[in-house]
């Protein structure tokens, strides 16, 4: 049995060598998909996280921009109103 299979072995070494690279480089290409899939989720979580704080950062100051137009809308409206007042009551005495 052991001096067949050590036939089998010296008739079809290139076979078994190939064999063995092949598995190899199966498993360096495995290695590097999950390898490269780690560091994708990486970059993707930090994507997110850094996006989120940017995103939250960016709402805040158009709030801030909004609120101060408003301010200023206000102002003027109340500085219209006062200009049609005096400009009217002229008018109406």
């Amino acid at each position: 049995m052991v001096d067949q299979l050590k036939s089998w072995f010296q008739q079809n070494h290139t076979l078994v060598m190939f064999l063995g690279a092949q598995l190899v480089a199966m498993g360096a290409g495995a290695a590097w998909v999950i390898a490269y899939s780690v560091k994708l989720e990486t970059r993707v979580s930090i994507m997110e996280t850094r996006g989120a704080e940017y995103t939250v950062d960016r709402m805040n100051r158009i709030d801030q921009r909004i609120t101060v137009l408003e301010q200023q809308i206000k102002k003027n409206e109340a500085s219209i109103e006062r200009i049609v007042d005096v400009m009217t009551g002229g008018l109406k005495k």
